[in-house]
């Protein structure tokens, strides 16, 4: 009787459908008695759990820090900013500088425009003097 019921309890371990009970029963059958021939393969298997449980290690384990790459996004995001900032401080002196020379140039058109007239109205008065000269000129030799 308790033979099937050890071959039913190991075919409800391997369908991992035993509780703790079932289970210090199977290996309480496996490890301390004669064992069935036909269920020796199963009393390896739970003399070797319970060889196992007793192990320890006992060497030191020495864990690398982990390095938070979080930091690393933050003075990503640090440097980010900076360099936006700098580039808009940059921009917008280059953006005066054009507005500047712009003005600079409207400025010297119209300095030109205005010498360009004053040039047409000086050489006017030089021609009106030069012909008031000839004119002058023969009237004096006229009267002579």
């Amino acid at each position: 009787m308790e033979l099937a019921n050890i071959e039913k309890l190991v075919e409800k371990y391997l369908n991992a459908e035993t509780t703790l009970e079932e289970e210090t029963t199977l290996k309480n059958y496996f490890t301390e008695g004669p064992v069935a021939t036909h269920l020796q393969e199963y009393a390896y298997m739970f003399n070797y759990f319970a060889t196992v449980k007793d192990e320890t290690y006992t060497k030191t384990i020495e864990l690398e820090p982990k390095k938070s790459k979080a930091r690393n996004f933050k003075w990503l995001s640090v440097a980010a900013s900076v360099m936006l900032l700098f580039s808009v401080f940059i921009g917008k002196h280059q953006y005066d500088e054009y507005q500047q020379r712009k003005k600079a140039e409207v400025i010297y058109a119209q300095v030109a425009k205005g010498l360009k007239l004053l040039s047409t109205n000086l050489k006017k008065g030089e021609q009106a003097v030069a012909t008031l000269y000839t004119y002058q000129s023969k009237a004096n030799n006229a009267l002579k």
